[in-house]
């Protein structure tokens, strides 16, 4: 048994502050991959190890494929990938776009981007 005083203290403010992570996506193919759709205010996969619970808030700064704009997204975790899942996915997180003007600007862009290719039938790491 470990003493109390041997545990670290996290401070409050630290374990309430939402994870930050950068997603770069210089190929049509990877944004594709990551995004969701299925979301009425779309959403994108997020590849990470970090231990995450349904409803957390996730702080992502997104860059586009030939865009040079970086896009921050207040998101909240709405899927969760666990390690070792089946068919081969990867571990990661879906993270949902609040309902906001700049955020309804990038799913659009992001509906931009992957044009036609979202009617594709090609597996992706969501849905």
């Amino acid at each position: 048994m470990v003493p109390l005083s041997a545990t670290p203290a996290v401070p409050a403010a630290a374990a309430a502050r939402p994870s930050v992570i950068q997603l770069v996506f210089k190929e049509r193919g990877a944004l594709y991959a990551a995004y969701m759709p299925a979301l009425t205010d779309g959403g994108l996969f997020v590849p990470t190890q970090r231990e995450c619970q349904l409803g957390d808030d996730m702080y992502l700064l997104v860059s586009l494929p030939e865009d040079p704009q970086r896009y921050p997204v207040a998101g909240k975790v709405v899927w969760i990938t666990p390690p070792n899942a089946s068919g081969g996915r990867t571990q990661g997180v879906g993270v949902r776009f609040p309902n906001d003007d700049k955020t309804r600007a990038l799913k659009l862009r992001i509906e931009e981007i992957l044009g036609t290719s979202l009617a594709s039938a090609k597996p992706t790491q969501t849905l």
